[in-house]
């Protein structure tokens, strides 16, 4: 059966539904292009895992949402991740729908824009005509096609040049209802010489939530920008989960991503640095922890065309019961690219005799006058570490979780974002049986 019968929506319900919310005629003909694509591409080719047996072929129903008057509407999962009050900004998507966004008077007075993206088509076109589609393209497989016809709500963060937030942009994607579309699209644009934190999570609100995030995130690094971006996702054990983000840097220009995925369900995440200008500067950190029969892959790349620019990437994935996970690396150097520096690091950790874990560093180097460098392990708790621990007293529950979070710890405590170090914490003692 193709993608195209199991999608929810066929070329006239997509007329009607764009037009039912207002969205202007190119971004319906953009759909529509994307729909046909949908029918007729291949799944994207995932590193050693069999994407076509994963449940990702159900796009789900748009669900209409009434938007919230306050944060006292947002239930008790959102408001304990929002600091109150807001001091930047604040965007949540409830399901298929944007319902609630807030915004500074300062920032809005320096003109940075924080809305969803069917607003943003519409009133601010020419940018967002500009932008979308251009990193993570319709073309690219069967998965981002139907992204591209099918996304509903998402983000537009835009930030004016030389203007410099140094406080962060929060993003809240929440899905509590099984069968809805989930596919927010995230689209941020940074202008030269400026600077942007941008911080999401993308949450169920229970276990047996079903659904498919088709999820994708475009970065926009304008000339001697400053833009990172935190994602943490924490979705149910009946959600699949496919995420690509992307970034494309130009001169002088620095991203850096940081990816907290705690999902309990099958999870292919693909975090991408297009390293288009001469002494850009990318940074990847990625944590993991799999449990119960949950199978991931995790990719990080860095692509080099700019002269003089540098990619470090640093993966922990940590696997217990019988999870499994595929971590791939890939720093390409194109022809021309001279004096650049990639770096990358990928470690396995697995805690149960049927966890599995897969590391595979990638170099491809088209050019002489460049550094790069790779380093990969995968392997078992180390016993010596944890009987020299229960000799101390500890029992062994207690013992695993300080190796564990020994192994992770270096990678956490470089995270530069206070709230997000905390709440990855969180995160990895909830997943191991800690709270």
């Amino acid at each position: 059966m193709s993608i195209q019968t199991r999608i929810s929506m066929n070329a006239n319900a997509l007329r009607a539904w764009s037009s039912a919310i207002g969205e202007p005629h190119w971004l319906l003909e953009r759909r529509i292009q994307a729909l046909k694509l949908a029918g007729a591409l291949e799944l994207p080719k995932v590193e050693k895992t069999k994407l076509e047996k994963w449940d990702i072929y159900e796009t789900g129903d748009y669900k209409a949402e009434n938007p919230w008057s306050s944060l006292e509407d947002a239930p008790e999962v959102v408001r304990g991740l929002v600091t109150s009050p807001v001091k930047g900004g604040l965007i949540v998507q409830h399901n298929s729908d944007v319902v609630y966004t807030e915004l500074s008077e300062s920032l809005a007075a320096k003109g940075v824009i924080l809305t969803d993206l069917h607003t943003a088509a519409k009133e601010h076109e020419e940018l967002v005509q500009r932008y979308l589609y251009q990193a993570v393209k319709p073309e690219e497989h069967r998965l981002s096609a139907a992204h591209s016809a099918l996304w509903s709500g998402g983000v537009f963060l835009y930030v004016p040049d030389g203007v410099e937030v140094e406080v962060p942009i929060q993003a809240i994607s929440l899905n509590d209802t099984s069968g809805v579309r989930f596919a927010p699209h995230v689209l941020i644009v940074a202008g030269s010489n400026s600077k942007i934190i941008y911080v999401d999570h993308c949450l169920s609100s229970g276990d047996d939530v079903k659904a498919l995030h088709n999820g994708v995130v475009e970065v926009f690094a304008g000339a001697g920008s400053k833009v990172q971006v935190a994602s943490v996702h924490q979705l149910a054990a009946a959600t699949t989960d496919f995420t690509e983000r992307r970034a494309v840097v130009l001169a002088d220009g620095a991203v850096e991503w940081i990816i907290g995925e705690m999902n309990k369900g099958y999870t292919a995440s693909d975090t991408k640095t297009l390293l288009q200008g001469n002494g850009s500067v990318s940074d990847t950190k990625v944590i993991a922890i799999g449990t119960g029969i949950q199978k991931s892959s995790y990719t990080t790349q860095a692509r080099h065309f700019g002269r003089s620019s540098v990619s470090q990437m640093i993966t922990r994935a940590v696997m217990l019961d019988e999870a499994t996970a595929i971590i791939n690396g890939i720093t390409k150097i194109e022809k021309g690219a001279t004096r650049c520096d990639g770096q990358q690091t990928e470690r396995v950790l697995m805690l149960s005799p049927k966890a599995r874990g897969d590391a595979n560093p990638i170099l491809l180097i088209d050019e002489d006058d460049v550094t790069a460098g790779h380093a990969a392990s995968v392997g078992q708790v180390n016993a010596e570490q944890i009987y020299y621990l229960m000799s101390r007293g500890i029992s062994r529950r207690e013992a695993e979780y300080l190796v564990i979070f020994g192994f992770l710890a270096p990678v956490i405590s470089e995270i530069p974002l206070e709230g997000v170090r905390g709440r990855l914490q969180d995160l990895v003692e909830s997943k191991l049986g800690r709270s």
